[in-house]
């Protein structure tokens, strides 16, 4: 009786001290950019920065998919290291021939609910960990839209924001605009450019 009562404390102990491990493993975080289908966008600066640490750019240029639904949201990004508590972002949306610009609070509790676990697929079958990749969402009228997710499929949405309408030209942007509006003429003719809803 007292060996079996060790051995289910031991093997309690044993199994809660590999969760805390666990939980305390080093996570390599990233963000994406994306956009709706049809509703295309080209960022011209994105900047992360750690306070007091470090400053850096990053150019993700011509951001085409993927929205929220299949395939989304996921896009163009890469590594946030260390993990920024502010990114400048701005973007020409093509769709509307304007610029837009937004500085984003990274705030505490989005990094905390990005390090819960979280359900995660694979081959070999479900796992947990953490939601180390931030999504930002470009759309029409200037809407952004901040996901954290670990793999498609389990994204939470964090937050709604308002970019600032720039007075930029998009002159420079004239051959890929018109580029933009030959091959998604038609699909803009019969849909418009909806600046809210999405």
């Amino acid at each position: 009786m007292f060996r079996s009562v060790c051995l289910v404390f031991l093997s309690a102990f044993f199994q809660s001290g590999c969760a805390s491990a666990s939980s305390k493993e080093p996570v390599n975080w990233y963000f994406q950019i994306a956009a709706p289908k049809h509703y295309h966008a080209w960022v011209q600066y994105l900047e992360l920065e750690k306070s007091g640490v470090r400053h850096w750019h990053q150019a993700p240029g011509y951001i085409s998919c993927c929205w929220q639904g299949e395939g989304g949201p996921t896009g163009k990004g890469g590594r946030m290291e260390p993990f920024p508590n502010y990114i400048g972002i701005q973007w020409v949306s093509f769709a509307e021939e304007k610029v837009y610009q937004k500085l984003i609070e990274i705030k505490p509790e989005w990094h905390e609910a990005m390090r819960e676990p979280a359900p995660f697929t694979t081959s070999k079958g479900l796992k947990y960990k953490p939601r180390n990749v931030l999504t930002l969402g470009l759309a029409p009228g200037g809407e952004i839209v901040v996901w954290i997710k670990n793999q498609v499929g389990n994204e939470l949405e964090l937050v709604r924001l308002q970019g600032n309408e720039m007075k930029d030209k998009t002159q420079e942007y004239s051959v890929l605009i018109k580029a933009y509006r030959d091959e998604h003429r038609e699909y803009l003719e019969t849909h418009g450019i909806p600046v809210e809803g999405w």
